[in-house]
């Protein structure tokens, strides 16, 4: 009896879970590895080799290059707040602080901030970076500027105002930063009331007339490889990323203007809306108010995608204002986009089987008044050292056929998400707007991340996310993301063929070929900013439920 107690013990030990004190000891040695040994300058790539020994982001490198874009640093310093909230201990508080000056750092003269921060000392002295003064108008214009794309500016500001906050507005250069950063989004908005994808100069006022979303007359098949910086774009959700910033820094500062500037953003949501038989949204327009192109694989049209979630923000704006206006258009846009829904494929297509047979579809692109799905042809992509841009030999042409199609953006998105978004309207529409209205403290970096929120964890998950750490206090997994020494890298649109001393191997459709220096093979093991931030939380949430 005496031998079968004893095995319970542990049993037992695991259905009650760590204590407050191993899970803060947990918490802050997870967070100790990666603010001492994972950040430089203070910030984060996406991922790392296990051995710390190259780190890498979607558009960025090296020690000197920090990641700003929202997988990188913005998820990691959230992730700290996340802690400090949960224990008041002012160690996580510390680690945000340390994100905040890196972002002080690199914050541009422009106010917001690039894809990634330039470190490296002699580069660095030619970027308009605010903090070293180098903001004359005598510094070369052009990259970086402030990026609203990919939710870059817009993490960064709401974290860099979330870490001022949590200093009771005590630190100087945090504090100015943020400020800085909302006074001038304000100022990037257009008349209209929309932002650009990324701007470096405000806009003149004159040259952007206020009008109503229209189709234009015609619209080229072929890409005019024109720059689409300045187009008003809701592409990657970026206006709605911009509004809830606003609507935020609202809350933190108690300014009247900020939340000004995002009921203008909201007035431009009900100006794009497209008269039928399409009223939906595009993901960009030109300042005549037309669906316009942006990248090659981004054609003027109507979208299943950005289109959901500009739904979405338009009811966020409604429990925030109590604002009927912006509940109006929702109808006509669910009817519209459950009608485009896209029949069962009689034999589906390799990106119909990626989303899934049984997910109901849209087209990422509706041609303009047809309704007819666009799709953009696959095509090679090259990557060499010192080439600069992606090279793109082939491919890359519009389509009405998803045969073999573009699979590293989207050309169909899920449709899975209507119901839910018209039961959440019928639910709005029939509340008072003062019962709606979000929690005061927000979480996350999107309008929706409350929704996104993980299931409360489990005594088990916790204790096995404590014990899968190793002695550093690192949370390993299994990947490969290359080496510093890259040469080049292909990937195969088609079946190819490769011949190496005259030997020839079979390269299958979709696969990526990459090759290194020297003859060392990289890592095939990882270190990701994203489970470290998605783990830490998870304890924080355990400690918090401990009280």
């Amino acid at each position: 009896m005496r031998r079968f107690a004893l095995l319970l013990v542990p049993v037992l030990l695991l259905a009650q879970g760590p204590t407050r004190e191993e899970t803060l000891a947990a918490m802050k040695k997870a967070a100790g590895f990666y603010k001492d040994k994972v950040s430089t300058h203070g910030g984060y790539h996406f991922t790392y080799t296990d051995d710390l020994s190259y780190g890498r982001s979607e558009h960025a490198e090296t020690p000197h290059h920090v990641e700003v874009q929202r997988e990188g640093t913005p998820r990691v310093g959230m992730a700290y707040l996340e802690a400090y909230d949960a224990t008041g201990d002012k160690f996580f508080l510390e680690a945000a602080r340390s994100v905040g000056h890196m972002l002080v750092k690199g914050q541009l003269c422009s106010g917001g901030w690039d894809y990634y921060t330039e470190f490296q000392p002699e580069e660095r002295k030619r970027m308009p970076y605010r903090a070293d003064g180098n903001c004359s108008p005598a510094n070369p214009k052009g990259r970086p500027v402030t990026n609203l794309d990919d939710n870059v500016t817009q993490a960064c500001t709401r974290l860099i105002m979330r870490i001022d906050k949590a200093l009771g507005f005590s630190d100087k250069a945090i504090h100015e930063a943020a400020r800085f950063a909302l006074d001038s989004l304000v100022k990037a908005q257009y008349p209209i009331g929309a932002w650009p994808q990324r701007y470096s100069e405000f806009p003149d006022p004159a040259k952007f007339p206020v009008k109503k979303a229209s189709y234009p007359s015609s619209w080229t098949r072929k890409w005019p490889g024109e720059g689409y910086q300045t187009h008003y774009t809701f592409n990657d959700n970026s206006i709605a990323d911009a509004i809830d910033t606003m609507l935020e820094a609202a809350r933190v500062y108690n300014e009247p203007r900020y939340r000004a500037s995002a009921e203008k953003g909201g007035q431009f949501i009900l100006l794009a809306q497209m008269p039928d038989p399409q009223p939906a949204w595009a993901q960009q327009y030109d300042l005549d108010m037309h669906p316009a192109w942006a990248r090659v694989f981004e054609p003027p049209s109507v979208t299943g995608g950005e289109s959901q979630g500009i739904l979405r923000m338009l009811m966020v704006l409604y429990r925030e204002t109590g604002d009927k206006k912006y509940l109006e258009p929702i109808p006509r846009a669910l009817e519209y986009l459950k009608k485009s829904i896209l029949p069962p494929p009689a034999k589906p297509s390799e990106v119909r089987r990626r989303l899934g047979l049984n997910t109901p579809t849209l087209a990422r692109f509706f041609e303009l008044q047809t309704n007819r799905p666009l799709y953009i042809t696959k095509g090679m992509m090259l990557r060499a050292r010192g080439a600069g841009a992606v090279g793109r030999p082939d491919g890359y042409e519009l389509s009405y056929d998803d045969a073999s199609v573009i699979t590293h953006y989207g050309v169909l998105v899920s449709g899975a998400e209507l119901p839910n978004i018209e039961a959440e309207y019928k639910r709005v529409a029939a509340a008072d707007a003062v019962s709606l209205r979000r929690a005061e403290k927000l979480h996350g970096l999107s309008p929706w991340s409350d929704r996104q929120r993980r299931p409360a964890v489990t005594a088990g998950a916790v204790a096995n996310l404590i014990q899968s750490m190793d002695g550093r206090g690192a949370w390993t997994q299994e990947g490969v993301i290359g080496k510093a020494d890259r040469v080049v890298s292909v990937f195969a649109a088609r079946e190819m063929v490769l011949v190496i001393n005259g030997k020839p191997m079979p390269v299958k459709e979709n696969d990526t070929i990459e090759l290194f220096e020297g003859q060392q093979p990289p890592r095939t093991r990882i270190i990701r900013s994203s489970t470290f931030a998605q783990n830490l939380e998870a304890l924080a949430a355990w400690y918090a439920s401990r009280r």
